[in-house]
């Protein structure tokens, strides 16, 4: 088998996963010894280090003062489903999906709350016209689709009075996009995606319309204690001041901190935004340099910055999926790029994760060697045949 010249160098950080993803380049493992494990959480100690996750995160991603932020369980996962099961079923509501996750939370209002809902879809790479959307009803969408690699523009076509509440998946979106907080009632993210946290703890940022609808609405069903953010028809404020409802990693905490001030030494989100667009920027010019390569998202509006979604398009690839898989393979197994196979439920393809705590040099880096995969890869095919 001819052999394809592997490139001179490779990337000095290979993680680019779409999540858990690459830690910030400064971190050490040293600088989380200050996180007071073995105290309690209820402790001063431990909630001041909590109460300093959620005003840092306002501070970062400039949440209005009047807006409430609180830490929760599962991930963004979790978030979505408190919000889902905490809000829904006053009115209508409208879910929209364009990937997995968002397929995901359909699957949850339908089948699970059954509630009356209104299904609006797009194929992956593309979204639906939010500007088509009925805003009398509670709208359910994600902010950026992870696995398939598009994104919402803006938040302009959402109308500033509308009776209904938004509820945004927004975890790969948040520190890498400009969130319209005015016309998102529910946002969640998780800490382990666009500053490279670690897993297993949400933020539920809450709208005060969103706040009016828990202190007003009972829903039908039972509540898990999990999901309970009132009591007695009224907010539980201590969620939102750092009292969790169950016990964090402190470790984590402090990880999130010292993320969060290393956003800081960037200039905030401006900062954030400028990298995680950089990383975006290189692999386009690579694909505008290609022909048997492209974005899944075709139209750049609608195109992620964070999770870049790929899909090879030479006509002499016989198993696109195959050849996905292998082109992966290969990166990983030279230690180039590791975890960038399109996600299981996705059309087959690459994607790699762009957010702000990679480098653009390792990108660069990256992608010669993806040339070294993609040839390799063909050429072993076209043998084989």
């Amino acid at each position: 088998m001819m052999s394809i010249q592997e490139p001179a160098s490779r990337p000095e950080n290979p993680r680019f996963s779409s999540g858990p993803c690459a830690k910030y380049p400064t971190f050490e493992l040293d600088k989380l010894s200050a996180a007071p494990l073995g105290r309690s959480h209820r402790a001063a100690v431990g909630k001041d280090r909590l109460k300093a996750a959620i005003e840092g995160t306002r501070e970062v991603l400039g949440i209005p003062d009047h807006y409430r932020i609180g830490i929760v369980s599962a991930s963004d996962t979790g978030a979505v489903e408190m919000a889902m099961w905490s809000l829904l079923g006053a009115r209508k509501a409208t879910m929209v999906a364009w990937e997995s996750f968002g397929s995901g939370w359909v699957t949850d209002v339908v089948k699970q709350l059954k509630i009356d809902a209104d299904i609006q879809t797009a194929a992956y790479g593309e979204i639906v016209d939010m500007a088509a959307v009925d805003y009398a009803t509670d709208v359910v969408f994600t902010w950026n689709g992870t696995t398939s690699g598009v994104r919402v523009p803006s938040g302009d076509v959402i109308p500033a009075d509308r009776t209904g509440l938004t509820i945004c998946d927004a975890t790969s979106a948040a520190f890498a996009m400009d969130l319209p907080w005015e016309k998102l009632d529910v946002t969640t993210f998780s800490w382990q995606k666009v500053l490279g946290g670690e897993a297993a703890h949400g933020m539920l940022i809450l709208s005060p319309r969103a706040v009016e609808r828990l202190e007003t609405y009972t829903p039908p069903w039972p509540m898990p204690k999990i999901f309970r953010l009132t009591k007695g028809g009224k907010l539980i404020e201590g969620i939102f001041e750092g009292a969790t409802i169950n016990t964090p990693s402190m470790l984590a905490v402090e990880d999130y901190l010292l993320a969060l001030d290393w956003a800081r030494s960037l200039g905030g989100l401006s900062g954030l935004i400028a990298r995680a667009n950089a990383n975006a920027g290189a692999i386009e010019d690579f694909v505008k340099s290609r022909d048997w390569i492209d974005f899944l998202a075709e139209n750049p509006a609608i195109r992620s910055n964070t999770s870049v979604c790929l899909k090879f398009t030479d006509p002499r690839i016989s198993d696109p999926a195959g050849f996905a898989k292998a082109v992966a393979k290969r990166l990983d197994a030279a230690d180039a790029a590791y975890d960038i196979g399109a996600y299981r439920d996705a059309p087959a393809g690459l994607r790699i994760w762009c957010g702000a705590t990679v480098e653009t040099a390792d990108i660069a880096a990256m992608l010669p060697w993806l040339d070294w995969a993609f040839e390799s890869e063909l050429t072993a095919q076209t043998q084989a045949d």
